[in-house]
């Protein structure tokens, strides 16, 4: 199953608005995993995460297969999960 992992960090404001966005995303039932870049620089890196807020798409495996860096209204974020 895919799903939508969203890198950010507390001290990133564009994060802390767009953080409620990705928060009703995940309460309709679309899968979203936050980041902490902070505290886990080793999956940040993994995905070559440079800077926050960035969304990755992943398949059940894992590999990307779409992303965005910074804030996207939320049907643009539905939209992505939906047609990929």
């Amino acid at each position: 199953m895919k799903k939508l992992i969203y890198f950010s960090a507390p001290w990133c404001g564009p994060c802390k608005m767009f953080g409620p966005v990705m928060d009703r995303i995940s309460q309709s039932g679309i899968p979203v995993e936050k980041i902490n870049v902070d505290t886990a620089p080793a999956v940040a890196a993994a995905y070559n995460v440079r800077s926050v807020p960035t969304v990755v798409l992943v398949n059940a495996s894992g590999n990307e297969i779409s992303r965005f860096v910074g804030v996207k209204p939320e049907n643009e974020v539905r939209q992505l999960f939906n047609q990929n």
